[in-house]
């Protein structure tokens, strides 16, 4: 009888402590807003970051662009030999 009592005392123990207050329904409901405005604000970040790599990339684009339509200095024009 004892075991039997026992057990029904833990089974609403346990009934009652899986019960949420409002309080603590409203501190994990800040707690979730809190991590998802840091997601927002990280994924922003990282779109922040792309656009500035992708304009960094095309402006060195343009820049290797503009280097390659100048004449290369590096190879002289090939010399003549005189008419014999």
């Amino acid at each position: 009888m004892k075991k039997v009592l026992f057990l029904a005392l833990a089974a609403a123990s346990f009934t009652f402590a899986s019960c949420d207050s409002q309080k603590e329904n409203n501190q994990e409901q800040a707690a979730d807003n809190v991590e998802a405005a840091g997601e927002a604000k990280a994924d922003a970040m990282e779109d922040q970051a792309d656009a500035v790599r992708d304009s960094a990339d095309a402006k060195a684009d343009a820049m290797e662009d503009a280097a390659d339509a100048n004449p290369s200095q590096a190879t002289p024009a090939p010399a003549t030999t005189p008419a014999q």
